[in-house]
């Protein structure tokens, strides 16, 4: 009998993000044998809040903005997720980025769920103060939902530590007393973590290094393009470049840069900070987003926004490994075509769980009030990435799929002997 799906049709082309989420997940759930009644659990989001709230902008007009939070599955712990400030912000993509997070933290064994919020908008246009105005009035908003035991923002696309300072704040004044627990990615002057701006570069290159001892590759001879060049992507330049491969390209949101000689990173690092944008940097031909996916390269790290790798450019893909520094970069059907040309995939529930697993170590920080150091943290990190990394490609290898497959298979099992263990209620 044929299987029923749950969320998406298999032979439909997933038209959003959530689609693609949905139709990852029944794919794993598929090699798993997961019955009816998980999927039904296990495709479903367990809250969706949308808020809808005025901020006085700096010109004294009232501009009313959207948000969203949406939590996707408890049963491993409380929620925990970021927020992203974004003009193309929306449900179907928060709904996705919230069960991507549940299986992230599954897949690293950390004892959280998946949550994800946002605002629609455009935080380049905005001043600090509408900036801060606006922080505080959506976490007001959905102060209903979070807390330090059931739901723990953190930051994502254009939110900052400032960011997350605010928002610590804002629930701290709500409750009375400070409660720094209650969000993680803080500066480190108000509880945070050190390591934690970078983890999320760091963890992926971990994996990286793992990646190429599989494919006998050496790394200190490959070359690697970034595409996106904000904190992740940035920050995994620089790991690649001081590691010993050569960085042949990297681009921001305006464009991006490319000389087949080799970039320094610490030098467009200082460059886009005097400009504002890597486009320009000397001795660099200009190439576009979506050029710099195609170059010829052995490493590429998407570091920007979802659906990047698509069934229309995959063929052109040249990269022997792909590292998902962002969340949802590579469709299904994108997928399909560089698995069959032989591309290894580092997943984005894997490649970018570095930033999540810091996150996990500063709210246990704060809960603790007792704090590591950077080389603790950094031993923990490089532990369970090179774990995870090793569990998810033995699953590979066992059931003959590729990474992503096999991560969403390893997480979703234990989310689902955790949701069946745990029974339902009432």
């Amino acid at each position: 009998m044929e299987r029923q799906e749950f969320g998406i049709q298999g032979d439909r082309i997933a038209k959003s993000a959530f689609d693609m989420a949905l139709r990852q997940f029944n794919d794993a759930a598929d090699k798993l044998g997961l019955d009816d009644d998980l999927r039904q659990i296990l495709s479903s989001c367990k809250r969706e809040l949308t808020v809808h709230f005025p901020v006085r902008m700096d010109d004294g007009t009232v501009k009313v903005f959207t948000g969203y939070r949406v939590q996707h599955n408890y049963s491993r712990g409380p929620g925990k997720g970021g927020i992203r400030y974004h003009p193309q912000v929306d449900l179907e993509e928060v709904k996705a980025l919230a069960m991507w997070m549940t299986w992230k933290c599954a897949v690293v064994g950390i004892p959280y769920g998946g949550a994800k919020g946002g605002v629609i908008c455009d935080p380049k246009s905005m001043s600090m103060g509408e900036l801060e105005r606006m922080t505080r009035r959506y976490t007001t908003e959905i102060s209903l939902l979070i807390g330090p035991e059931r739901d723990i923002p953190a930051p994502d696309v254009n939110t900052t530590p400032q960011v997350m300072a605010w928002l610590m704040d804002t629930y701290s004044m709500h409750k009375g007393y400070s409660v720094p627990a209650v969000v993680t990615g803080k500066p480190l002057s108000i509880g945070g973590s050190e390591g934690r701006n970078e983890a999320t570069a760091k963890g992926c290159h971990f994996c990286i290094r793992e990646a190429c001892k599989v494919l006998g590759m050496d790394f200190k001879r490959s070359t690697a393009v970034i595409q996106g060049f904000g904190n992740a992507g940035a920050a995994s330049a620089r790991f690649l470049h001081d590691d010993g491969a050569k960085v042949v390209a990297v681009s921001d949101s305006r464009g991006g840069v490319y000389n087949p000689s080799g970039l320094n990173p610490h030098d467009v690092i200082r460059y886009k900070q005097e400009t504002g944008s890597v486009v320009g940097f000397p001795k660099t031909e200009r190439v576009s987003n979506e050029e710099i996916l195609e170059l010829e390269c052995d490493i590429l790290v998407p570091a920007a926004l979802e659906r990047q790798l698509t069934e229309k450019n995959a063929p052109r893909i040249k990269a022997k490994l792909i590292a998902e520094d962002a969340n949802g970069p590579t469709t299904p059907e994108a997928d399909e075509i560089l698995t069959a040309k032989g591309a290894l995939i580092i997943p984005d529930i894997l490649a970018n769980a570095g930033g999540v697993t810091v996150s996990y170590f500063e709210w246990v920080q704060d809960l603790m009030a007792l704090f590591w150091t950077p080389d603790e943290i950094n031993a923990k990190l490089e532990q369970i990435m090179v774990r995870s990394f090793r569990d998810v490609k033995k699953t590979a290898d066992d059931y003959g799929v590729n990474m992503r497959v096999a991560a969403n298979m390893l997480a979703i099992k234990r989310v689902a002997e955790a949701t069946r263990v745990r029974g339902m209620y009432p």
